[in-house]
Protein backbone atom coordinates (compact mmCIF):
# COMPACT_ATOMS: atom_id res chain seq x y z
CA UNK A 1 0.00 0.00 0.00
CA UNK A 2 2.34 3.29 -1.24
CA UNK A 3 0.99 5.75 1.15
CA UNK A 4 1.78 3.92 4.19
CA UNK A 5 5.46 3.71 4.05
CA UNK A 6 5.33 7.62 3.59
CA UNK A 7 2.93 8.55 6.10
CA UNK A 8 4.44 6.24 9.06
CA UNK A 9 7.50 7.37 8.54
CA UNK A 10 7.37 11.29 7.79
CA UNK A 11 8.06 12.39 11.64
CA UNK A 12 10.85 9.80 12.09
CA UNK A 13 14.28 10.26 12.23
CA UNK A 14 16.24 8.32 9.94
CA UNK A 15 17.86 5.74 12.18
CA UNK A 16 14.72 4.39 13.14
CA UNK A 17 13.12 4.26 9.18
CA UNK A 18 14.73 0.99 8.76
CA UNK A 19 13.39 -0.56 12.07
CA UNK A 20 9.78 1.21 11.20
CA UNK A 21 10.16 -0.31 7.46
CA UNK A 22 10.33 -3.90 9.26
CA UNK A 23 7.31 -3.26 11.92
CA UNK A 24 5.38 -2.13 8.53
CA UNK A 25 6.35 -5.70 7.06
CA UNK A 26 5.51 -7.92 9.73
CA UNK A 27 1.98 -5.97 10.35
CA UNK A 28 0.88 -6.34 6.44
CA UNK A 29 2.63 -10.42 7.18
CA UNK A 30 -0.80 -10.79 9.22
CA UNK A 31 -2.90 -11.29 5.64
CA UNK A 32 -2.15 -13.79 3.26
CA UNK A 33 -0.86 -12.99 0.03
CA UNK A 34 -3.89 -12.85 -1.82
CA UNK A 35 -5.42 -10.78 0.44
CA UNK A 36 -2.25 -8.79 0.54
CA UNK A 37 -2.22 -8.35 -3.14
CA UNK A 38 -5.76 -7.66 -3.32
CA UNK A 39 -5.83 -5.19 -0.68
CA UNK A 40 -2.99 -3.55 -2.30
CA UNK A 41 -4.70 -3.50 -5.67
CA UNK A 42 -7.67 -1.89 -4.07
CA UNK A 43 -6.21 0.91 -2.02
CA UNK A 44 -4.03 1.50 -5.30
CA UNK A 45 -7.25 2.44 -7.40
CA UNK A 46 -8.81 4.41 -3.74
CA UNK A 47 -5.26 6.58 -4.43
CA UNK A 48 -5.81 7.15 -8.39
CA UNK A 49 -9.58 7.83 -7.62
CA UNK A 50 -8.42 10.41 -4.89
CA UNK A 51 -5.62 11.80 -7.45
CA UNK A 52 -7.93 12.17 -9.72
CA UNK A 53 -10.48 14.32 -7.60
CA UNK A 54 -7.60 16.19 -5.40
CA UNK A 55 -8.25 14.29 -2.31
CA UNK A 56 -6.49 12.95 0.21
CA UNK A 57 -6.55 9.39 0.79
CA UNK A 58 -4.87 8.71 4.02
CA UNK A 59 -6.59 10.02 6.27
CA UNK A 60 -9.68 10.10 4.20
CA UNK A 61 -12.74 11.88 5.25
CA UNK A 62 -15.91 9.78 5.71
CA UNK A 63 -17.19 11.82 2.67
CA UNK A 64 -14.22 10.92 0.46
CA UNK A 65 -14.89 7.60 1.08
CA UNK A 66 -18.85 7.40 0.87
CA UNK A 67 -18.18 9.00 -2.54
CA UNK A 68 -15.97 6.56 -3.45
CA UNK A 69 -17.82 3.29 -2.97
CA UNK A 70 -20.73 4.67 -4.18
CA UNK A 71 -18.39 5.77 -7.70
CA UNK A 72 -18.06 2.03 -7.72
CA UNK A 73 -21.30 1.05 -7.26
CA UNK A 74 -21.95 3.14 -10.40
CA UNK A 75 -19.20 1.24 -12.04
CA UNK A 76 -20.96 -1.86 -11.94
CA UNK A 77 -19.13 -3.46 -9.31
CA UNK A 78 -20.56 -6.36 -7.25
CA UNK A 79 -21.75 -5.37 -3.51
CA UNK A 80 -18.75 -8.23 -2.66
CA UNK A 81 -16.14 -6.24 -4.69
CA UNK A 82 -17.06 -3.07 -2.85
CA UNK A 83 -17.03 -4.38 0.54
CA UNK A 84 -13.36 -5.56 -0.29
CA UNK A 85 -12.62 -2.23 -1.23
CA UNK A 86 -13.70 -0.39 2.18
CA UNK A 87 -11.94 -3.11 3.82
CA UNK A 88 -8.90 -2.56 1.94
CA UNK A 89 -9.52 1.60 2.72
CA UNK A 90 -10.10 0.26 6.53
CA UNK A 91 -6.97 -1.47 7.11
CA UNK A 92 -4.59 0.90 5.25
CA UNK A 93 -5.61 3.10 7.55
CA UNK A 94 -5.23 0.71 10.78
CA UNK A 95 -1.74 0.31 9.61
CA UNK A 96 -1.01 4.76 9.29
CA UNK A 97 -2.73 4.62 12.62
CA UNK A 98 -5.68 6.91 11.99
CA UNK A 99 -9.31 6.18 12.64
CA UNK A 100 -10.43 4.31 9.33
CA UNK A 101 -13.55 6.74 7.57
CA UNK A 102 -15.09 2.81 6.85
CA UNK A 103 -16.49 3.09 10.90
CA UNK A 104 -18.19 6.23 10.35
CA UNK A 105 -22.17 5.34 10.33
CA UNK A 106 -22.29 7.40 7.07
CA UNK A 107 -20.01 5.24 5.10
CA UNK A 108 -21.67 2.01 6.99
CA UNK A 109 -25.13 3.67 5.52
CA UNK A 110 -24.24 4.11 1.96
CA UNK A 111 -22.33 0.16 1.91
CA UNK A 112 -25.94 -0.88 3.08
CA UNK A 113 -27.65 0.89 0.64
CA UNK A 114 -25.20 0.06 -1.89
CA UNK A 115 -26.20 -4.22 -0.87
CA UNK A 116 -29.99 -3.09 -0.43
CA UNK A 117 -29.67 -1.77 -4.54
CA UNK A 118 -27.36 -2.71 -6.41
CA UNK A 119 -27.12 -6.54 -4.95
CA UNK A 120 -31.13 -6.47 -6.79
CA UNK A 121 -31.12 -7.68 -10.15
CA UNK A 122 -31.13 -4.97 -12.89
CA UNK A 123 -31.24 -5.00 -16.40
CA UNK A 124 -28.17 -4.53 -18.71
CA UNK A 125 -27.54 -1.60 -20.79
CA UNK A 126 -27.95 -2.07 -24.36
CA UNK A 127 -24.67 -2.95 -26.55
CA UNK A 128 -23.66 -0.63 -29.01
CA UNK A 129 -23.10 -2.74 -31.63
CA UNK A 130 -20.62 -1.57 -34.45
CA UNK A 131 -23.60 -0.16 -36.70
CA UNK A 132 -24.70 1.33 -33.38
CA UNK A 133 -21.37 3.05 -32.79
CA UNK A 134 -20.78 3.70 -36.53
CA UNK A 135 -23.59 6.03 -36.43
CA UNK A 136 -23.04 7.72 -33.29
CA UNK A 137 -19.48 8.55 -34.88
CA UNK A 138 -20.93 10.40 -37.54
CA UNK A 139 -23.18 12.13 -35.57
CA UNK A 140 -20.22 13.74 -34.04
CA UNK A 141 -19.55 17.62 -35.35
CA UNK A 142 -16.52 18.79 -36.08
CA UNK A 143 -15.97 20.89 -33.02
CA UNK A 144 -13.35 20.41 -30.23
CA UNK A 145 -16.33 18.80 -28.11
CA UNK A 146 -16.97 16.68 -31.46
CA UNK A 147 -13.58 15.88 -31.56
CA UNK A 148 -13.30 14.45 -28.23
CA UNK A 149 -16.59 12.49 -28.46
CA UNK A 150 -15.62 11.25 -31.54
CA UNK A 151 -12.14 9.93 -29.72
CA UNK A 152 -13.67 8.61 -27.05
CA UNK A 153 -16.50 6.83 -28.72
CA UNK A 154 -14.28 5.05 -31.23
CA UNK A 155 -11.33 4.29 -29.19
CA UNK A 156 -14.06 3.09 -25.90
CA UNK A 157 -15.86 0.54 -28.44
CA UNK A 158 -12.02 -0.74 -30.16
CA UNK A 159 -10.43 -1.15 -26.52
CA UNK A 160 -13.88 -2.65 -24.89
CA UNK A 161 -12.88 -0.23 -22.50
CA UNK A 162 -14.54 0.01 -19.16
CA UNK A 163 -15.78 3.59 -18.52
CA UNK A 164 -13.69 3.66 -15.45
CA UNK A 165 -10.37 2.44 -17.30
CA UNK A 166 -11.24 5.31 -20.16
CA UNK A 167 -11.16 7.93 -16.95
CA UNK A 168 -7.65 6.54 -16.15
CA UNK A 169 -6.29 6.74 -19.27
CA UNK A 170 -3.32 9.43 -20.09
CA UNK A 171 -1.19 9.82 -23.02
CA UNK A 172 1.74 7.97 -21.31
CA UNK A 173 -0.67 5.22 -21.62
CA UNK A 174 -0.77 5.21 -24.96
CA UNK A 175 2.17 3.66 -27.72
CA UNK A 176 2.31 4.35 -30.82
CA UNK A 177 3.23 1.62 -33.83
CA UNK A 178 3.01 0.80 -37.43
CA UNK A 179 -0.42 -0.53 -37.04
CA UNK A 180 -2.21 1.53 -33.90
CA UNK A 181 -1.83 1.70 -30.73
CA UNK A 182 -0.70 -0.80 -27.64
CA UNK A 183 -2.51 0.94 -24.81
CA UNK A 184 -1.31 -0.02 -21.32
CA UNK A 185 -4.53 -0.21 -18.92
CA UNK A 186 -2.66 1.03 -15.55
CA UNK A 187 -5.72 0.21 -12.79
CA UNK A 188 -8.64 -2.58 -14.19
CA UNK A 189 -11.14 -4.32 -12.26
CA UNK A 190 -9.98 -7.95 -12.79
CA UNK A 191 -6.59 -6.89 -12.68
CA UNK A 192 -6.23 -7.60 -8.66
CA UNK A 193 -2.29 -7.71 -8.89
CA UNK A 194 -2.29 -3.99 -10.15
CA UNK A 195 0.52 -4.96 -12.62
CA UNK A 196 -1.16 -3.41 -15.57
CA UNK A 197 -2.57 -5.17 -19.27
CA UNK A 198 -1.64 -4.25 -22.72
CA UNK A 199 -3.97 -4.45 -25.79
CA UNK A 200 -4.01 -3.20 -29.27
CA UNK A 201 -5.63 -0.62 -30.92
CA UNK A 202 -5.90 -1.31 -35.03
CA UNK A 203 -5.92 1.52 -36.65
CA UNK A 204 -8.90 0.18 -38.58
CA UNK A 205 -10.64 1.43 -41.95
CA UNK A 206 -14.01 2.44 -40.26
CA UNK A 207 -14.21 3.45 -37.34
CA UNK A 208 -10.35 5.15 -37.04
CA UNK A 209 -9.74 4.78 -33.71
CA UNK A 210 -6.08 6.04 -33.57
CA UNK A 211 -6.76 8.71 -36.29
CA UNK A 212 -9.85 9.74 -33.68
CA UNK A 213 -7.78 10.14 -30.66
CA UNK A 214 -4.24 11.96 -32.55
CA UNK A 215 -6.94 14.30 -33.76
CA UNK A 216 -8.27 15.19 -30.62
CA UNK A 217 -4.66 15.30 -28.83
CA UNK A 218 -4.09 17.71 -31.59
CA UNK A 219 -6.62 19.96 -31.46
CA UNK A 220 -6.93 19.98 -27.30
CA UNK A 221 -3.47 21.02 -27.12
CA UNK A 222 -2.73 17.77 -24.96
CA UNK A 223 0.95 16.32 -24.58
CA UNK A 224 0.56 14.97 -21.14
CA UNK A 225 -1.95 13.74 -18.38
CA UNK A 226 -5.89 12.10 -18.84
CA UNK A 227 -6.87 12.16 -22.05
CA UNK A 228 -10.27 12.76 -21.95
CA UNK A 229 -11.35 15.97 -20.20
CA UNK A 230 -14.05 17.80 -19.52
CA UNK A 231 -14.62 21.19 -21.78
CA UNK A 232 -16.14 24.43 -20.22
CA UNK A 233 -18.88 26.30 -22.33
CA UNK A 234 -16.28 28.81 -23.30
CA UNK A 235 -14.49 26.05 -24.93
CA UNK A 236 -11.21 25.54 -22.62
CA UNK A 237 -10.31 22.29 -21.96
CA UNK A 238 -10.07 20.98 -18.26
CA UNK A 239 -6.59 19.45 -16.84
CA UNK A 240 -8.52 16.95 -14.93
CA UNK A 241 -9.71 13.88 -16.63
CA UNK A 242 -13.41 12.83 -17.25
CA UNK A 243 -15.58 11.04 -14.88
CA UNK A 244 -17.10 8.17 -15.67
CA UNK A 245 -20.73 9.68 -15.23
CA UNK A 246 -19.91 12.61 -18.08
CA UNK A 247 -18.41 9.86 -20.19
CA UNK A 248 -21.51 7.28 -19.70
CA UNK A 249 -23.33 11.17 -20.77
CA UNK A 250 -21.64 11.27 -23.96
CA UNK A 251 -22.88 7.90 -25.04
CA UNK A 252 -26.12 8.68 -24.17
CA UNK A 253 -26.36 11.85 -25.56
CA UNK A 254 -25.01 10.20 -29.17
CA UNK A 255 -27.37 7.46 -28.71
CA UNK A 256 -30.02 10.14 -28.55
CA UNK A 257 -28.80 11.99 -30.98
CA UNK A 258 -29.35 8.45 -33.66
CA UNK A 259 -32.19 8.11 -32.02
CA UNK A 260 -31.98 5.15 -30.24
CA UNK A 261 -33.37 5.22 -26.55
CA UNK A 262 -30.80 6.95 -23.97
CA UNK A 263 -32.44 5.08 -21.29
CA UNK A 264 -31.12 2.00 -22.82
CA UNK A 265 -27.16 2.97 -23.26
CA UNK A 266 -24.59 4.03 -20.35
CA UNK A 267 -20.55 3.72 -20.41
CA UNK A 268 -20.82 -0.25 -20.44
CA UNK A 269 -22.38 -0.55 -23.85
CA UNK A 270 -19.37 0.45 -25.72
CA UNK A 271 -18.03 -2.49 -24.06
CA UNK A 272 -20.59 -5.21 -24.36
CA UNK A 273 -21.09 -3.57 -28.13
CA UNK A 274 -17.91 -4.64 -29.21
CA UNK A 275 -17.96 -8.05 -27.53
CA UNK A 276 -21.16 -8.40 -29.16
CA UNK A 277 -19.91 -7.37 -32.71
CA UNK A 278 -16.65 -9.71 -32.23
CA UNK A 279 -19.18 -12.65 -31.50
CA UNK A 280 -21.42 -11.55 -34.45
CA UNK A 281 -18.29 -11.69 -36.58
CA UNK A 282 -17.52 -15.30 -35.74
CA UNK A 283 -14.04 -13.91 -33.61
CA UNK A 284 -12.63 -16.22 -31.22
CA UNK A 285 -13.42 -16.50 -27.43
CA UNK A 286 -9.91 -16.20 -26.88
CA UNK A 287 -9.15 -13.39 -29.49
CA UNK A 288 -12.18 -11.69 -27.52
CA UNK A 289 -10.40 -12.03 -24.54
CA UNK A 290 -6.93 -10.25 -25.74
CA UNK A 291 -9.10 -7.62 -26.26
CA UNK A 292 -11.89 -7.61 -23.52
CA UNK A 293 -9.35 -8.65 -20.65
CA UNK A 294 -11.83 -11.34 -19.04
CA UNK A 295 -10.24 -13.78 -16.75
CA UNK A 296 -12.81 -16.27 -17.56
CA UNK A 297 -14.49 -17.88 -20.92
CA UNK A 298 -17.88 -17.99 -18.78
CA UNK A 299 -17.76 -14.22 -18.48
CA UNK A 300 -18.29 -13.89 -22.26
CA UNK A 301 -20.39 -16.71 -23.26
CA UNK A 302 -23.66 -15.55 -22.55
CA UNK A 303 -21.67 -12.55 -25.61
CA UNK A 304 -21.42 -15.60 -27.87
CA UNK A 305 -24.76 -17.12 -27.39
CA UNK A 306 -26.72 -13.91 -28.47
CA UNK A 307 -24.84 -13.92 -30.91
CA UNK A 308 -25.54 -17.36 -31.92
CA UNK A 309 -29.13 -17.29 -31.32
CA UNK A 310 -30.93 -18.03 -34.44
CA UNK A 311 -27.47 -20.42 -36.28
CA UNK A 312 -28.43 -23.79 -36.67
CA UNK A 313 -31.42 -23.03 -34.56
CA UNK A 314 -33.50 -26.17 -33.70
CA UNK A 315 -36.92 -25.37 -35.69
CA UNK A 316 -35.00 -23.44 -38.88
CA UNK A 317 -35.94 -26.88 -41.28
CA UNK A 318 -39.51 -26.93 -39.98
CA UNK A 319 -40.60 -23.66 -38.57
Amino acid sequence: MTALTTISQTSLPAIMKAEMQAAINFALAEKSPATRRAYQSDFKQFEAYCARRDLTPVPATTSTAAAYLAYLATQGLRPSSIQRAAAAIRYAHRLAGHEAPTNAETVKATMRGIRRTVGAAKAPKTAATSDCVRDMLAACPDTLRGKRDRALLALGFAGAFRRSELEALTVADLVEKADGYEVVIRTSKTDQTGEGQTIAIPQGSRMKPVEAVMAWLKAAGITAGPIFRPINKGGKVAEQAMTGESIAAVVKQYAKLCGYDPAHYAGHSLRAGFLTSAAEAGSSVFKMMEVSRHKSIDTLRHYVRRADLFKDHAGASFL
